[in-house]
């Protein structure tokens, strides 16, 4: 059984590894600027739930001195949403626009 005891290929190692690596895609981040009390958005977390294995929530609290940019932006129109930096959405879930954007960062 002297095949048992030879080392892999360097070649067959380094696909492997690069599989291995490659498949270990990193999820999007997806931004919600929110304050407490928010019910809409409550809502729209509730409407993100089937969605959430897809990208890591990040809730910025815009009440908070040192978030004021995003107050002085968004204070009249939360819940608003970007996805990796990105404005996405604002007001509600749109449900057709975020799948969408997911699915095209997916295949990249």
């Amino acid at each position: 059984m002297h095949w048992l005891r030879s080392p892999l290929p360097k070649r067959c190692v380094l696909l492997f590894t690069q599989r291995l690596f490659c498949s270990q895609r990193q999820l999007p981040i997806l931004t919600l600027f929110t304050k407490d009390p928010c019910p809409l958005c409550d809502d729209a977390k509730e409407v993100l739930e089937p969605y959430k294995h897809r990208f890591i929530l990040h809730e910025v609290d815009i009440t908070l001195p040192n978030n004021k940019v995003w107050y002085d932006r968004y204070k009249f129109d939360i819940p608003v949403f970007h996805l990796n930096g990105q404005f996405l959405m604002m007001h509600r879930v749109n449900t057709t626009l975020l799948e969408k954007r997911l699915s095209k960062l997916e295949d990249t």
